[in-house]
C-alpha cells in the first residue's frame, strides 16, 4: 500500500511522529512447550510433517540446501537481475535527495519569512488557537505537496513505469496522489493543533505528552488505515473461489485468528506487484490478498505468503512495532526539544520566531524530525527486518512450504535486489534479502526431509 501514498504525507507526520514512515518492527518469538504423557517410556518426535515426507523425493543426506538457493537465484535471468538492481540501488540515492529536498524546503519557509507570514494569515482569521494551528497545518502540507510535486511525479510515475511495475495512466495515478493529499491535510492539521496545544499548556514537559500523544497516531496507522483508509484507494471485495478461500480460513484457524472471510483487492489497477496482509482488531481482523497473488502465483505461494503475514498477526508484530515507535517517538521529541530551544536561541529573531509556542516554528520541527529519522534508518530499517524474518518462520512452519516461498521471493526479486552486501542489507533492506529468504527456506526444508536428525525426548519431559 505505501507505494500509493505521497512522500509528503511521511514528511508531514514528522511533525508528530518522527518516524511514520515504517510498519511492523522488532519482536521476540515466545515458544512454549507441550508436556508428554510421563507412561511413555521414551519418545521419539519426528522433525518434519508427513506432508514433507510425502512431496519432496529428497532426502536429508542428499539435498544441498546451498546449492537449491543458488538454482533459484539462477532462475532469473541476467538483464531482469540488473533491472531490479539498478531500481533497488537507485532508491538509495533517492532517500537522500528527498531528505535534502526536504530540508531545504524547510530552511527556505523559515528563512525567508514564509512560515511567519502562514502564521499571521492564520491568526488574521481566528482568534482560536486550536484552528489556528489547524490553517497553518493546511497551509504547511499543501505548500509542501506543490514544492515536491515534481520529484514526486518524477519517483512516483514515471520512474515506476520506467521498470516496468506501474500500471495506471497519469489520471489515475494523480487522483489517487490527491486522496493521500486529502487525508494528510485532515490529519497532519489535526496533529498539530493537538501537539501545539500540549506545548502551550505544558510548557517545559511539552515534548514527553507530545510524544505520548503520537501513540494514537501510531495505532490509528498500524491497526485502523488497513481497515478504512486502504478501502479509499482500492475496491475490496470477498473471495469467491473456495479452493483458495478454504485453504487460507483453514490455515487461519489453525494459528487462532478469529476470520470467517478472505478478501481480495484489485492492487493490480497500480501494479503487479504481489502481497498479502491480515489486519484490524477488535472484531475488524481481516485476511486480504491482491488479485496479482491470485493471478501470478501459485496454491504453494499463496499459503506461504499468508502464512507469512498470519505470522504478523499472531505475533502481534503490530502492537509491538506501536510500541517501538513510541520508545522512538520519545527520543525524537527529547531530541526536537533540545533542537529547537539551541535554533529559536541563534536565529529567532531573524525568522521573528521566538518561543516555540508559535506554530510558526513547524517548519523547522520537521526538519530537526526529519534529521533525526534520516540518521536513524538503520535502526528501523532492521526493526521492521527482524519482524519480517520472524514472520517468514512462522509462515514456513504454518504453511510447509518452502518452495513457495522460493518462488514468491522470486516475483518480489522484480524490485528488490536479490543479493547485496551485508552491510548494504543492515542500512538500507526493511525486508530480508531475496538470497537470505530463499536461503532460509532450503534450510528449513533440508532439516525437514527424511533423515533428518529427530529430537528425543526423556520420559516424563
Amino acid at each position: 500500500m505505501g507505494t500509493r501514498v505521497l512522500k509528503i504525507t511521511r514528511c508531514a507526520l514528522l511533525a508528530g511522529l518522527a518516524l511514520v514512515s515504517v510498519s511492523p518492527g522488532m519482536a521476540q518469538v515466545s515458544t512454549s512447550s507441550t508436556a508428554l504423557p510421563a507412561d511413555l517410556p521414551k519418545a521419539v518426535l519426528p522433525s518434519h510433517p508427513p506432508a514433507i515426507e510425502s512431496v519432496y523425493g529428497e532426502t536429508y543426506a542428499t539435498f544441498d540446501a546451498d546449492a537449491a538457493t543458488e538454482a533459484y537465484l539462477a532462475k532469473i535471468l541476467a538483464e531482469k537481475r540488473a533491472a531490479s538492481n539498478a531500481y533497488f540501488e537507485g532508491g538509495y540515492w533517492l532517500q537522500l535527495w528527498d531528505f535534502l529536498i526536504g530540508a531545504l524546503i524547510c530552511i527556505f519557509l523559515m528563512g525567508a519569512g514564509v512560515s511567519r507570514k502562514m502564521r499571521d494569515f492564520a491568526l488574521q482569521l481566528t482568534r482560536f488557537k486550536p484552528l489556528q494551528s489547524m490553517i497553518y497545518g493546511v497551509q504547511f502540507v499543501l505548500i509542501l505537496f506543490l514544492l515536491t510535486l515534481p520529484m514526486g511525479i518524477y519517483e512516483g510515475y514515471f520512474r515506476e513505469h520506467k521498470y516496468g511495475l506501474l500500471n495506471q495512466t497519469f489520471g489515475p495515478w494523480f487522483k489517487e496522489q490527491l486522496i493521500a493529499l486529502a487525508l494528510s491535510v485532515v490529519g497532519t492539521s489535526l496533529f498539530v493543533a493537538l501537539v501545539m496545544g500540549i506545548v502551550r499548556k505544558l510548557g517545559r514537559n511539552w515534548w514527553v505528552w507530545a510524544a505520548a500523544g503520537s501513540i494514537v497516531v501510531i495505532l490509528f496507522i498500524q491497526l485502523i488505515a488497513p481497515v478504512y483508509v486502504f478501502p479509499l484507494f482500492n475496491t475490496y471485495t470477498k473471495l469467491q473461489d473456495a479452493t483458495v478461500r478454504d485453504p487460507i480460513l483453514s490455515l487461519a484457524r489453525a494459528n487462532g485468528i478469529p476470520a470467517t472471510d478472505v478478501y481480495e483487492v484489485d492492487a493490480s489497477r497500480q501494479s503487479n506487484r504481489v502481497s498479502a496482509n491480515v489486519s484490524g482488531f477488535l472484531g475488524t481482523q481481516r485476511i486480504t490478498l491482491n488479485d496479482n497473488l491470485l493471478r501470478r502465483c501459485s496454491m504453494a505461494e499463496i499459503e506461504m505468503v499468508m502464512g507469512h503475514e498470519m505470522g504478523h498477526y499472531v505475533l502481534n508484530h503490530s502492537y509491538k512495532f506501536a510500541l517501538f515507535l513510541i520508545v522512538m517517538a520519545l527520543i525524537a521529541f527529547s531530541y526536537l526539544n533540545w533542537g529547537l530551544t539551541r535554533c529559536l536561541a541563534r536565529w529567532g529573531a531573524a525568522w521573528n520566531v521566538r518561543q516555540i509556542t508559535d506554530v510558526a516554528v513547524l517548519p523547522l520541527a520537521v526538519l530537526i524530525l526529519s534529521i533525526f529519522s534520516f540518521a536513524m534508518t538503520p535502526v528501523f530499517n532492521s526493526a521492521v527486518r527482524t519482524q519480517e524474518m520472524e514472520a517468514d518462520m512462522y509462515g514456513l512452519n504454518a504453511a510447509q512450504q518452502p518452495d513457495g516461498e522460493a518462488e514468491v521471493d522470486l516475483k518480489l526479486g522484480e524490485y528488490r535486489k536479490m543479493s547485496p552486501g551485508r552491510l548494504e542489507e543492515i542500512v538500507f533492506f526493511d525486508h530480508p534479502s531475496g538470497r537470505t529468504r530463499i536461503a532460509t527456506a532450503m534450510r528449513w526444508k533440508k532439516e525437514h526431509l527424511p533423515g533428518a536428525p529427530l529430537v528425543t525426548v526423556p520420559a516424563g519431559k
